[in-house]
């Protein structure tokens, strides 16, 4: 788990609001618009359908640790898209041997990582400062946490998991894409300029060229 020096590699820049033009064109088939309309209209989780309240608190706690979103209002609410999965029982389809269940795998590892934060420091994850919490979450990634829920989950691959999922529901958000000038959404004519150094007409140029045509 490292941290992004902004200021030594610093990342490319898109106009803000290029995925919200997008979606508002014909170049978005009705459905593909109607998924991503709903991710934006989306209001943060108030409660979880299946972890626990402390166990939401921590995953709140972790996401904003791992995926920070400071400059932003209406921050994508990763801890709540977790718990929406859990709910409707969606997966990927596999999952490793040593891993239980996805919603058992999350109420275990969650509740491993408040025990392996009072083990170190005396009290709950959510309770801690930012540099006790990545100390909490490094020993999670490297697999020698403390705590008697990693008996049943290996803490190493609760990480990789939860790290993949991050990533996946926070990038498949359309203020997500903004940031990175994601524009392959735009399905409903199929793509043409397709090579190296070669953009679509409607795709975003860095922050000095123009969005949209």
């Amino acid at each position: 788990m490292e941290r992004f020096d902004k200021a030594a590699d610093e990342p490319p820049s898109y106009p803000a609001g290029t995925a919200r033009a997008l979606l508002g064109s014909d170049l978005v088939t009705p459905r593909t618009r109607a998924v991503l309309a709903a991710r934006l209209d989306l209001a943060p989780k108030a409660a979880p359908q299946v972890l626990d309240e402390a166990a939401f608190a921590t995953l709140r706690a972790m996401c904003g640790l791992l995926i920070p979103q400071p400059g932003r209002e209406n921050p994508v609410d990763l801890a709540g898209a977790i718990d929406d999965r859990l709910a409707r029982g969606d997966g990927n389809g596999w999952r490793y041997a040593a891993m239980p269940p996805d919603d058992e795998a999350y109420r275990l590892g969650l509740r491993g990582v408040d025990e392996c934060a009072r083990a170190l420091f005396g009290a709950a994850f959510v309770a801690l400062d930012a540099i006790s919490q990545e100390a909490v979450l490094h020993a999670v990634q490297r697999g020698d946490a403390e705590g008697e829920s990693w008996r049943r989950v290996p803490s190493s691959l609760f990480f990789e998991e939860l790290m993949a999922e991050l990533v996946e529901s926070y990038y498949s958000h359309p203020e997500a894409m903004d940031e990175i000038g994601y524009a392959g959404f735009a399905d409903a004519h199929g793509w043409q300029d397709i090579g190296l150094d070669r953009l679509a007409p409607h795709e975003p140029r860095e922050a000095d060229g123009t969005p949209l045509p």
